[in-house]
């Protein structure tokens, strides 16, 4: 394959577009940031094309403390409860399927946070795609109408951590934890490209 400058450049931005789980606090992530990267999920494939996903963006400092220990934020650090005050996300935007449009959303809920979270690497804000959260609580808190249901939730804001990319050894016994080194920065291993391709 010839080398290409816009190849480059979406693989440039795939690699850092890394999960964030602290950020700076006192910077504070614009709505309509939030609305320009709820957009880029307009253009991504649909199964049926019948684009059932709503997103309900969460900015005001009460919404967000109310909503922070709904969620559970990292399943291989099991004594850490998330965030300080000081480095909590300054934005969420909940992800919901309208059931009254079907009760499966097929691929677009991936499509879609990946669209969003690269469009946010792109302006230099971090994210992290949770999965783990009290929905009844977390709807209850927001509002949302009954056909309404929260599938994820995406942490927003500029990111205070530093996270780096480490190549596995391409073993099947290999460890695919990440960690955290004591000077704070954020690991993640990766499978190497000859263990992806079936030969």
């Amino acid at each position: 394959m010839l080398t290409n400058h816009s190849f480059e450049a979406l693989k440039a931005l795939i690699k850092s577009n890394r999960t964030v789980r602290r950020f700076k606090a006192d910077h504070p992530v614009e709505p309509d940031t939030l609305c320009a990267l709820i957009e880029l999920a307009r253009f991504t494939a649909s199964g049926r094309n019948a684009q059932p996903l709503r997103y309900k963006p969460v900015t005001s400092s009460e919404s967000m403390n109310a909503i922070f220990p709904l969620l559970a934020w990292a399943g291989y650090f099991k004594e850490w409860a998330g965030p300080e005050p000081e480095q909590r996300p300054t934005a969420y935007l909940v992800q919901c399927l309208d059931t009254r449009l079907g009760k499966d959303c097929l691929c677009d809920d991936g499509l879609q946070l990946e669209a969003i979270t690269l469009g946010a690497a792109a302006l230099g804000l971090g994210c992290c795609i949770i999965k783990a959260f009290n929905a009844p609580k977390l709807k209850q808190e927001l509002q949302l109408p009954e056909h309404l249901e929260p599938r994820y939730v995406l942490a927003l804001g500029y990111p205070d951590e530093t996270v780096v990319i480490e190549e596995m050894d391409g073993t099947s016994e290999a460890d695919f934890k990440y960690f955290r080194t004591t000077d704070g920065v954020h690991h993640v291993p990766k499978r190497p490209l000859s263990e992806l391709i079936i030969s």
